[in-house]
């Protein structure tokens, strides 16, 4: 098998394939002409929380059972992962939706208010009961991705802004760009914001369930707090409207009172590549293997994505799941 690879595109895609590869002995060249990890990328925006059983109120069963494995990958990668948990609330007037997402996520545990209380003692005198998943974790995706890409120079990987001398098989991570070859791949938009707030302290990610779209807040240390993410039907990637940043702030604010003094840090925006069912593909078309759709499932299914990618092209073993060959 082939052990000479180029790789397109340095987000969390990216990244992890070329962990993956490096790991089973592969030579591995990244390329990204527009640089390092940062604002330019998808995964820059994430909300870097590992919780499968919460996706799974919406998502497919192999997205559960896959993105179990994520947070003992990123572990092993040397990335600092929050195994705290995760929190779920509803306001009074959407305790249907806390019904629902409970029948959906077997393993999510009822809390009472003293329960409650004494997991996040900030949130105790605003809700009368809550779920909890206590086997999912959390991470900061800025960190982990600079923080992955560090290593694997290091550990002698190669990064160049011009992929126009590709060495060996050429694997496609390039996300939302790679429409220009994958006709099917669509976008779904997503905002979010980082705000301070030092009158709230929370341990864990708290998801704040409402009926056009899943709120989650997920905190960031030092006061501060990722809050996220919209999710409409748009490949549009820079402007944030108004009302979606309305109903992050007020949902906040519906969260903790203390959020209407929160210093507003940054508005993000991007769109999250995704194949008409929300499910990721490995997708062997010509002379490239294209590793995309992720949707909103980046961090979490990534590692599961390139350990997948890497057997096949190291080991020869198709992927059990999402692979497509169309050679």
């Amino acid at each position: 098998m082939m052990s000479e690879f180029t790789i397109l595109g340095a987000g969390v895609c990216g990244l992890t394939v070329a962990a993956a590869l490096h790991r089973h002995g592969a030579k591995v060249q990244l390329v990204d002409p527009a640089g390092m990890p940062s604002k330019h990328a998808c995964s820059w925006w994430a909300g870097g929380m590992l919780a499968p059983e919460c996706e799974g109120a919406t998502a497919e069963p192999e997205v559960i059972r896959q993105g179990r494995l994520a947070a003992d990958w990123w572990a092993r990668e040397g990335s600092e992962v929050q195994r705290k948990g995760t929190l779920v609330v509803a306001l009074g007037r959407d305790q249907s939706e806390l019904r629902t997402f409970a029948r959906r996520v077997p393993r999510a545990m009822l809390l009472d208010k003293s329960d409650l209380s004494e997991k996040e003692p900030h949130l105790g005198d605003g809700f009368s009961k809550a779920l909890f998943v206590e086997e999912e974790a959390h991470l900061d995706p800025r960190a982990t991705l600079q923080g992955l890409l560090d290593r694997l120079l290091k550990d002698g990987v190669t990064f160049s802004f011009d992929g126009s001398a590709s060495n060996g098989q050429v694997i496609d991570c390039r996300g939302l760009a790679a429409r220009d070859r994958l006709p099917d791949l669509r976008g779904v938009k997503g905002e979010m914001l980082v705000v301070r707030c030092q009158d709230v302290k929370l341990h864990r990610p708290v998801r704040l369930l409402h009926p056009r779209f899943p709120l989650y807040i997920v905190p960031r240390g030092d006061g501060v707090f990722m809050l996220g993410a919209t999710q409409i039907e748009s490949g549009e990637r820079s402007r944030a409207t108004l009302r979606s940043v309305s109903e992050l702030i007020n949902a906040a604010y519906a969260l903790h009172p203390a959020f209407g003094d929160a210093e507003l840090l940054e508005i993000g925006v991007d769109a999250r590549p995704a194949f008409p069912d929300n499910q990721p593909r490995i997708r062997h078309m010509q002379d490239r293997v294209y590793v995309n759709g992720l949707f909103r499932h980046g961090f979490l299914l990534a590692p599961k994505m390139a350990e997948m990618t890497a057997d096949l092209l190291v080991g020869g073993r198709p992927p059990e799941v999402w692979y497509e060959d169309y050679r």
